[in-house]
């Protein structure tokens, strides 16, 4: 696999964030904000800041000059900004669309290693090699899987969202794959 295998998996992550920017230009602060689910303790904020923190938790990892950079997704700052703010998330989201793009020069297996509390303690975690483009292969699932969720809170709301927002890329190619071999068979 070459260095240039990470593109199609920045581009499912910039693709991915492409739609999440236009939920954030659709919904209003009050929505953005507002608790839901039985116990109120959903929103949409809520799913966007975790969503974009991940992203952003990984380009800090990065950014480093470490040769074996360690990071953990548990661990990361939580800025109220983000789930209150659908204006300053879509801006977050648009940085973090470049600096995905900007990873495009690094190697797809770029040594990483996660730490991954098993307790709740800082001393009492696992270091977990990984690779940038597993990493980038995770956070499309993850964003993915959070974004449906958040096409369920939208409908609650009345938010219109685009056809296939909460998708996953390989349910689209599959899809695909479907339409075409049906095409084929009539």
């Amino acid at each position: 696999m070459s260095t240039s295998s990470l593109s199609p998996l920045i581009d499912e992550n910039v693709q991915t964030l492409a739609q999440l920017a236009q939920l954030l230009g659709r919904v209003s602060a009050h929505d953005y904000q507002r608790p839901l689910g039985a116990k109120g303790t959903q929103s949409l904020g809520k799913h966007v800041r975790h969503i974009l923190e991940h992203y952003q938790t990984l380009l800090d990892a990065c950014a480093t000059s470490s040769p074996q950079t360690i990071f953990d997704y548990e661990n990361r700052l939580r800025e109220a900004a983000l789930e209150t703010q659908p204006g300053y998330a879509g801006d977050r989201t648009e940085a973090l669309q470049a600096g995905l793009t900007a990873l495009a020069t690094m190697p797809h297996d770029a040594a990483l290693t996660l730490n991954y509390p098993v307790k709740g303690d800082a001393d009492d975690s696992v270091a977990l090699p990984t690779s940038l483009g597993r990493e980038l292969a995770f956070l499309t699932s993850h964003s993915i899987h959070h974004m449906a969720l958040l096409g369920l809170l939208c409908e609650q709301l009345g938010i219109a969202l685009p056809e296939h927002f909460g998708v996953h890329p390989s349910t689209l190619r599959y899809w695909a794959r479907s339409s075409s071999q049906k095409e084929l068979s009539a």
